[in-house]
């Protein structure tokens, strides 16, 4: 089977939006595909952590993965910092990168712009390299990734072919896999900006965790377009057309279908049946998240894929070692 390999923060809170453009996602390519599952809590240091916070989001962002259908059976779960081939395999990647390269990453940009140039760290700016460490390490073929994050997979492509072309054939190239929906849902307060665990505003998202009446009032103040006709139009109708996609993807229904419910009903009626949507996804979510956390059968699920992640990763690791002719020890 081919490979995919994709990694997720363990800042801030997971999101539906994180649940129905990305994991749901994960769980699907499970069945087919020989999938590496990484929890990036290295990436996560490109910024000032609280120690204690970040362990236990480490944690919760694994079991929360786990709890949403990844099968320990059937894929590889781990935390990046327990296989140190990602950092060494950096390392070595960066003497195969320019600066010019990275000075374009449009996140980079966007990040530096928001914080004062002096305490902007190296890591911000290198960590692409890691990114595309982790991808290589696996011999991945499909990346899954939202369009935010194209522009560092097409990195990752441009260290692969450029290592292969200097040293010989080393690495797979991977693909970018970007699900034609859900792949982007989008805040709940600004339908032109991707819903994000990172947002200060806690009403723009719905976290995997929040009680039913807490998503109930979050999508009861949601934003909408102006009128009360519930259609898809994301031109005319950015805000409406965000919620029938979430709806949509919580319910299993066509977004005609739900169209077709509520013609001439309105917004409250819409919004309603949207809450109990959401709320029933995420209730077994959430009891199976608080049984994994309970019992600490999250450790040792990703104790065992550390171990399954590390064969793989120290067989390539050693391969771009001696491309490059750095002697092994004895």
């Amino acid at each position: 089977m081919k490979r995919v390999f994709s990694g997720v923060q363990p800042s801030g809170t997971l999101t539906i939006g994180n649940y129905l453009g990305a994991i749901k996602q994960f769980v699907r390519l499970q069945e087919t595909h020989e999938c590496f599952y990484c929890v990036v809590d290295l990436h996560a240091l490109t910024v000032p952590q609280d120690p204690e916070r970040l362990g236990r989001q480490t944690l919760q962002v694994a079991a929360m993965m786990v709890a949403s259908g990844l099968d320990p059976d059937k894929m590889t779960l781990f935390v990046q910092s327990h296989v140190r081939a990602h950092a060494e395999l950096s390392w070595l990647l960066q003497c195969m990168t320019y600066y010019g390269e990275l000075g374009r990453m449009t996140q980079f940009k966007d990040k530096a712009r928001r914080q004062k140039h002096a305490t902007v760290s190296a890591a911000l700016f290198t960590y692409p390299v890691l990114q595309a460490a982790d991808i290589l390490l696996y011999d991945t073929h499909l990346v899954p990734v939202g369009e935010d994050q194209r522009q560092h997979l097409e990195l990752t492509r441009d260290i692969a072919e450029r290592f292969n072309n200097r040293y010989g054939e080393t690495f797979v190239v991977p693909e970018v896999y970007i699900p034609r929906t859900g792949g982007r849902i989008m805040s709940l307060d600004n339908a032109s900006t991707k819903m994000s665990k990172s947002n200060p505003n806690p009403g723009s998202y719905i976290a995997l965790l929040d009680e039913p009446d807490v998503i109930r009032e979050k999508i009861g103040r949601a934003k909408t377009d102006s009128g009360r006709e519930v259609r898809y139009d994301p031109e005319e109708k950015p805000e409406i057309s965000n919620l029938l996609t979430i709806y949509s993807l919580c319910s299993g229904r066509s977004i005609e279908d739900i169209e077709a419910e509520y013609e001439g009903r309105g917004y409250k009626d819409f919004k309603g049946g949207l809450a109990e949507a959401v709320i029933a996804t995420l209730r077994p979510v959430q009891e199976a998240y608080h049984e994994l956390m309970e019992s600490g059968a999250i450790r040792e699920i990703l104790d065992r894929g550390a171990d399954r992640a590390r064969e793989i990763a120290e067989t390539t690791l050693d391969r771009v070692k001696d491309r490059m002719g750095l002697v092994p020890r004895l």
